[in-house]
């Protein structure tokens, strides 16, 4: 690596080196991000399509077991070619597919780089955001975005400000997407399914921010279509509330972390799992979704992981950054919806 490709800062009795991103990785980062674009705006068009609309794939039906091998990728790659045909002929539903998939990324963009600055803030090795895209029609485009921490955490503050600055990011750019979401929601147009259809209707029930906006803007959206921007939104604040619980090494589990210390985080990190088991079992009994399930399996596996230490345990937070971290809890209890679907 060429001298003027790296950097060496010197950090209280530490030294840390970090790289800056080659043309190469930039290449690859970008590569992603604009593919991921494109799955979730595949998926921003089946959020927005009425699906009685798409016409079902001719193939004829499997006559055996074996015959599904060939059947499902078939029937799945057609469906996608008939949703893109569709939706070329229909340039509206392009345009809400795009919304939806700049919206949503806006977020996670956000999110991503307030870790990755606050990283390079503290000289803390970090790789650009990586964007993992969904196979089209699957979920929301995305499983979402990541960076790769590659040095040690030098202090606690450190600790703390890199794992509170992606959520907090995020949540900026999600109040102004969820504002406007709800001002422009317009009532259905589109026939209820009969109320003996079981499992016909996924309700997405609203988050805190969510409720709070429709009061303090007294808009009224009972029956009201859920828009792009909506779901951008929505996903934003699951996907904030996820990492801001306070379990191993998700974001909320390094503030934890910094601020009570080890002990407590494996205490609170315990605790939080018990009570999403519990929340999934209800969820399934309830609300008719299982996947409370797989949030559990996934708490798990992270209190499996052991949570590393700072280099610096010492240094203290300050006032300042306990009032932030006052204000990481208030954007986690805006976020947090228990039972987030209902399948009816």
């Amino acid at each position: 690596m060429s001298a003027s490709n790296q950097l060496v800062t010197r950090h209280s009795s530490f030294v840390t080196a970090f790289s800056r991103p080659t043309a190469r990785e930039w290449t690859r980062h970008v590569g992603l991000f604009v593919l991921t674009f494109m799955t979730a705006t595949f998926s921003g068009v089946l959020l927005a399509v009425n699906a009685t609309d798409i016409p079902e794939p001719a193939l004829a039906d499997p006559a055996g077991w074996v015959d599904y091998f060939y059947y499902l990728p078939a029937y799945y790659v057609l469906s996608v070619g008939l949703l893109a045909k569709y939706a070329l002929a229909h340039p509206e539903l392009l345009v809400q597919g795009v919304t939806f998939a700049g919206a949503l990324l806006s977020i996670l963009l956000a999110h991503e780089a307030g870790h990755y600055i606050a990283c390079r803030r503290y000289h803390v090795a970090a790789t650009l955001p990586f964007f993992l895209p969904a196979p089209p029609l699957f979920l929301a485009g995305t499983f979402g975005a990541f960076i790769k921490i590659k040095s040690p955490i030098p202090t606690r503050r450190a600790l703390f400000d890199i794992g509170v600055a992606g959520p907090l990011a995020g949540f900026a750019v999600i109040i102004p997407i969820a504002v406007a979401a709800v001002l422009t929601m317009q009532p259905t147009t589109l026939p209820l399914p009969a109320a003996t259809d079981a499992g016909s209707l996924i309700y997405f029930n609203e988050q805190p921010l969510f409720r709070f906006l429709v009061w303090l803007f007294n808009v009224r959206v009972e029956n009201s279509a859920p828009n792009p921007l909506f779901f951008a939104a929505w996903i934003g604040l699951l996907v904030t509330s996820l990492n801001l619980l306070p379990v191993g090494q998700l974001d909320g589990g390094h503030a934890v972390f910094a601020v009570c210390g080890p002990r407590a985080h494996a205490l609170v990190g315990r605790a939080t799992f018990v009570l999403m088991a519990a929340s999934a079992v209800f969820g399934w009994t309830h609300h008719g979704t299982p996947s409370g399930f797989l949030y559990a399996l996934l708490l798990l596996i992270l209190l499996r992981v052991r949570h590393p230490q700072a280099e610096d345990e010492f240094l203290p937070l300050g006032r300042a950054r306990l009032a932030i971290a006052a204000l990481t809890l208030a954007v986690f209890l805006l976020s947090f919806e228990l039972f987030p679907l209902t399948i009816a």
